[in-house]
């Protein structure tokens, strides 16, 4: 979600240790070689792209790098075609209902309820034919309220209240490719679904049926109402869509008595959506447990329409960016997350039992339905050796006892944040998107950036590593010592975007190729390749540090030679987030995230294109979020 960083959540007052306390400039560069001498796994890739990958020869980057650019449009490389297609406001399929989209935004809450939500984000491909049909599911992060309604923000009503819940959540689509390689929305579909801020979700785990989870609507405290500001996506060896909910503290009223565990969960006086005019549940002077039901991460199944969506409350409670798995040896399910927002945690999950294999009646993801409710939870902590640990949160291990506040696991995973704090974890830089090479044993994730590292009152860095005001972020990397489920690792610092044109020493950064800033999106392909996405929000962009960089754009990583390679540039302003690809490879899809966007994140509802009209380019029309489809001209590999 991009975000105007002077107003982001920075609500960590802890004397944990930084990142950057930690760094050392010996451990900064890792992109020359390291990948060909790690200890390979001993089990397949799990994930059907993954275990049939093509036979490709030649430099694992084999497309000509396009340049930076700062124009209203989607480029990729020669030999390639992109087009957007699901856009925000697309009907997604449900028969019976299929409502038009209205260039005007006329369209109803009901419309808006079984249409494409707004601000598409993370997302995944589900073959029902292999890599000809399949499902798309995407998260829809946030909405922008001044295009959301023909007349913005002028007015409210309990209508607009519910178009912008309608607005959030997930979206299950169908699509396949035509003869000619056209793909395509599947409707009517009977998986075409959508998950808003109103959809029932099932609590599981060690947070269901505590008291600090109980509102006067769900007095047994296992049954919330909706989720909401859903970012990055995982896929789970057993079939399901994992999402993660995170910047939910926008969304509630807190008033004028914050007690220290809303302040610790950046909850404010006055919230930036107004809902709670109208939606009484998100006004937290009224209901105080509310705010504790979101920022979890939450599991659905696409295969079954049927199914209720879960949140999975044993991996913590966080502003989770998204959640990725990994497998141990012994077949249980490692999961890593992150949360998006300045000196917060990283954090691990192992499961207590072994991944289940389904048969007869029972499918994989009905075999697995409890699993990621039983297991450690863990918090990372970064040493200045390179080494690091993960601490176990667990109820009375440590400081985690009543005595500290902390009742038992269910408050552990509520308080996940306090429990971090007093356990000792590193306090990272926005840590958003992870990436997992499962031979390799190797984590990837992206630190986005930290506006307010070394400034007054906030933690510093040491003279090894002076990233103070680091607007550039990077990315870091870790292999555990032994299998995932392992209690320690190795650390180093993949790459520290940057532009070296840059007079700014920390933002000179230290990137093999083409300049980038801002690391969010992240995706491992089965060839390897490492494909690095950006998120520089409008207020950063086109000045200063970034006058050379342009719009948000995705890049290769080869990891053997360490060069990165720009694949992609964006329309205006916009987020490039999402990635995945069909199992043959010769598709990604790929969402552009708010095209156009405003720095006071609104537009200008007397002209809301005044700053994009992608993709639809109609006068007077909206900028859309959307999905693009990108293929070779020639059928090929994407990225060969």
């Amino acid at each position: 979600m991009a975000k105007d960083f002077d107003t982001m959540e920075n609500s960590n007052p802890s004397s944990n240790p930084s990142i950057h306390d930690v760094s050392d400039p010996r451990r900064r560069v890792v992109l020359q070689g390291g990948v060909g001498a790690l200890v390979s796994g001993v089990m397949a890739p799990w994930l059907a792209a993954c275990a049939t990958t093509p036979a490709t020869s030649g430099p694992l980057l084999g497309f000509k790098a396009i340049s930076t650019d700062a124009g209203d449009a989607l480029r990729v490389p020669e030999g390639y075609v992109a087009r957007a297609f699901a856009p925000w406001g697309e009907p997604i399929g449900v028969a019976g209902n299929i409502p038009d989209w209205r260039h005007d935004a006329s369209n109803s809450a009901a419309d808006q309820a079984v249409q494409m939500g707004m601000h598409h984000d993370g997302l995944h491909y589900y073959p029902l034919d292999g890599s000809k049909r399949g499902l798309l599911v995407m998260n829809h992060e946030y909405t922008d309220d001044g295009l959301l309604h023909p007349d913005g923000m002028k007015t409210w009503s309990s209508e607009k209240t519910m178009k912008s819940q309608n607005a959030h959540g997930v979206s299950v689509i169908e699509v396949q490719i035509d003869d000619g390689g056209r793909w395509q929305m599947v409707r009517p579909s009977r998986y075409a679904r959508r998950f808003t801020a109103a959809t029932p979700f099932a609590i599981g785990g060690p947070a269901a049926g505590h008291s600090m989870m109980k509102t006067a609507a769900d007095p047994a405290g296992r049954l919330a109402l909706g989720t909401l500001n859903n970012c990055a996506s995982g896929q789970t060896p057993w079939g399901t869509y994992l999402s993660g909910e995170e910047n939910f503290a926008f969304y509630f009223r807190a008033g004028d008595n914050l007690d220290a565990h809303q302040r610790r969960w950046g909850l404010r006086k006055e919230p930036f959506y107004p809902w709670y005019t109208t939606d009484e549940r998100f006004d937290a002077t009224k209901h105080g447990n509310e705010p504790n039901r979101f920022g979890w991460v939450v599991e659905i199944d696409p295969m079954d329409p049927s199914s209720t969506p879960i949140k999975r409350t044993a991996l913590g409670r966080a502003a989770h960016e998204g959640a990725w798995i990994a497998i141990t040896k012994d077949g249980r399910a490692v999961v890593y997350s992150g949360e998006d927002a300045r000196f917060e945690y990283i954090y691990k999950f192992v499961s207590r039992d072994k991944i289940a294999p389904g048969g007869g009646n029972v499918t994989k993801a009905q075999a697995n339905r409890e699993l990621l409710d039983h297991g450690t939870l863990y918090v990372g902590r970064f040493d200045a050796d390179g080494s690091g640990r993960w601490l176990p949160m667990v109820h009375g291990q440590g400081p985690l006892t009543a005595a500290n506040g902390f009742a038992d696991q269910g408050e552990v995973v509520i308080k996940a944040r306090q429990a971090s704090d007093a356990l000792g974890g590193t306090k990272m830089d926005r840590p958003e998107w992870l990436a997992i090479d499962q031979k390799a044993g190797e984590v990837y994730c992206t630190l986005t950036n930290n506006s307010s590292r070394g400034r007054p009152n906030m933690p510093g860095v040491d003279a090894a590593n002076p990233r103070a005001n680091n607007s550039m972020g990077g990315v870091i990397s870790w292999k555990e010592d032994g299998d995932f489920d392992g209690t320690s690792f190795k650390w180093s610092h993949l790459v520290l975007a940057g532009d070296p044109a840059n007079e700014r020493a920390e933002a000179k950064g230290n990137v093999k190729g083409d300049i980038f800033g801002c690391p969010d999106g992240l995706v491992l392909d089965a060839r390897g390749v490492l494909w690095i996405q950006t998120d520089a929000h409008a207020t950063q962009m086109y000045k200063g540090e970034f006058k050379n960089i342009g719009n948000n754009q995705m890049l290769a990583c080869d990891r053997t030679t360490g060069e990165i390679r720009r694949f992609l540039t964006g329309p205006i302003n916009c987020e490039i987030t999402g990635a995945t690809l069909t199992p043959d490879m010769t598709t990604m899809f790929i969402n552009v995230q708010h095209p156009g966007e405003t720095p006071s994140d609104r537009s200008d509802p007397a002209d809301p294109g005044k700053y994009s009209r992608w993709p639809d380019y109609k006068p007077g029309g909206r900028p859309r979020s959307a999905t693009v489809v990108i293929r070779k001209r020639d059928g090929g590999v994407i990225g060969t």
